[in-house]
């Protein structure tokens, strides 16, 4: 069930993430905006799917601002090769192809290798007291 959960919620950050970036390249195409929008897109869903995974997956208990602060900067860290690889993936399928479809399917593929990295990064660093959620 718990990994059904992580799915369910790695297409809805995914979702939300290359949303934002469509709502953002309304602005144009050019590669300085698609920059801005892989990054208002990446930190949409990295809220998103923090909030989803410290509750439902890795059933942390609702903490204090300051920890949950540091919890989110720890989150975002081990987030940091996982977001080179789905940048990476978005990029090289844009400059190859440069189309909206290939790009966003660049995207689909490095988020999904990312966020299997980033589950058992999360489950080892992040989210120690629990692991298996709910």
């Amino acid at each position: 069930m718990m990994i059904f959960r992580y799915i369910i919620f790695c297409i809805i950050a995914m979702l939300v993430n290359l949303g934002a970036q469509r709502v953002v390249l309304m602005l144009g195409s050019e590669l300085p905006i698609l920059v801005v929008a892989i990054a208002i897109g990446t930190l949409a869903g990295l809220l998103l799917k923090f909030v989803l995974d410290k509750q439902w997956i890795f059933d942390q208990p609702a903490s204090d601002v300051r920890s949950t602060g540091k919890q989110f900067i720890l989150y975002s860290s081990m987030g940091l090769i996982t977001t080179v690889i789905f940048w990476g993936t978005e990029l090289a399928f844009w400059l190859h192809w440069q189309t909206d479809a290939m790009r966003e399917l660049g995207a689909i593929l490095g988020l999904t290798l990312g966020n299997t990295l980033k589950y058992f990064l999360d489950r080892r660093f992040v989210f120690t007291k629990s692991v298996g959620g709910r």
